[in-house]
């Protein structure tokens, strides 16, 4: 694992917990001290790495997307060997994918991208896997998905898959080559900016149900924790989104803690820039994206809300 951040540094964890072997690297020496505490080979540069690693080698890299994948890709390329597998656990963009695996494809290495869903809470709910890439490579890592994923856990069945199989109820699946894993979670972070919106603009509406412009007959005092609470028992709106705001309006009832500024992360406009280039309508995926441009210059309570979700599910502090 390159990258031991939040999400890589849990995901290292989740596979050793499960019997796998883990080799560590990160720019910071205290990222990698502390996951040979749990048992992992610590590395000091990606030479050492891959020099530590039987093959067939398998590195997956948890860095940010754009200049910084592109830089750790091509330094393992030069480092691995045919037979050797990159995996992208990060948010690149597809089309990227699609580049990196031909260029990789010439040095025989194999390239893996990976859509990974489940911010800092994943160590123990599991991650939600869309994977891209050589269907071979997809199998030779089919054992390390299984335990990332969440497996089928409590979630009922859904009626009518009876007798499909597949890996999609154990949380990960090979949606096709390279990009396809990425594609899918792009437009999975496009659909994500749409719901929070949604929950981010009724909440408003709920807070600011008590003004003054109001009638006084139609004036509600609302306690927005409760109704987070209330929906989470049985509403067809409950969802995991909704189960953090809760969390958030439950520790900060007026949010205080959070600004408003919303930053996004790349997937949005990707999405956007997809629906363009098919001639697809998404009117509230792209109005979600502007609103978080919008948030960078003045905020609304529903941008607070926002931020208060990122927070939750990623870890993701506002920048100031």
């Amino acid at each position: 694992m390159v990258g031991l951040g939040r999400m890589g540094a849990n995901m290292i964890r989740r596979v050793m917990r499960d019997g796998h072997e883990g080799v560590v690297y990160d720019r910071s020496p205290d990222a990698v001290a502390a996951l040979v505490e749990h048992g992992a080979v610590g590395a000091s540069s990606l030479a050492d790495l891959v020099g530590k690693m039987a093959q067939p080698r398998h590195v997956w890299i948890m860095v940010p997307a754009g200049d910084a994948t592109e830089a750790t890709v091509d330094e393992l390329a030069a480092l691995l060997a045919p037979g050797d597998t990159i995996i992208d656990g990060g948010n690149s963009y597809f089309k990227d994918d699609v580049r990196r695996s031909k260029k990789l494809a010439e040095q025989g290495i194999d390239y893996v991208d990976v859509g990974t869903s489940g911010g800092i809470w994943g160590l123990d709910r599991g991650y939600c896997l869309m994977i891209g890439g050589k269907r071979a490579a997809y199998d030779r890592l089919a054992s390390v998905f299984r335990t990332l994923g969440p497996g089928i856990g409590t979630i009922d069945r859904t009626p009518g898959r009876d007798g499909k199989g597949g890996t999609a109820e154990e949380g990960f699946l090979y949606c096709g080559p390279s990009g396809a894993g990425h594609f899918v979670k792009m437009v999975h972070n496009g659909i994500e900016y749409g719901l929070m919106q949604a929950y981010a603009e009724g909440f408003d509406i709920f807070k600011s149900a008590n003004q003054e412009a109001l009638p006084a007959d139609i004036r509600y005092d609302l306690d927005l924790a409760d109704i987070a609470e209330v929906w989470r028992r049985g509403s067809v709106v409950s969802s995991w989104l909704l189960d953090l705001t809760a969390i958030a309006l439950a520790e900060d009832p007026k949010l205080d803690g959070y600004t408003g500024f919303v930053q996004d992360s790349g997937e949005g406009r990707w999405t956007v820039l997809a629906a363009i280039e098919e001639s697809v309508p998404a009117d509230v995926l792209t109005a979600s994206l502007y609103t978080r441009f919008r948030s960078r210059q003045e905020h609304t309570f529903a941008e607070k809300i926002l931020s208060a979700m990122r927070a939750k599910f990623g870890g993701h502090t506002e920048k100031h």
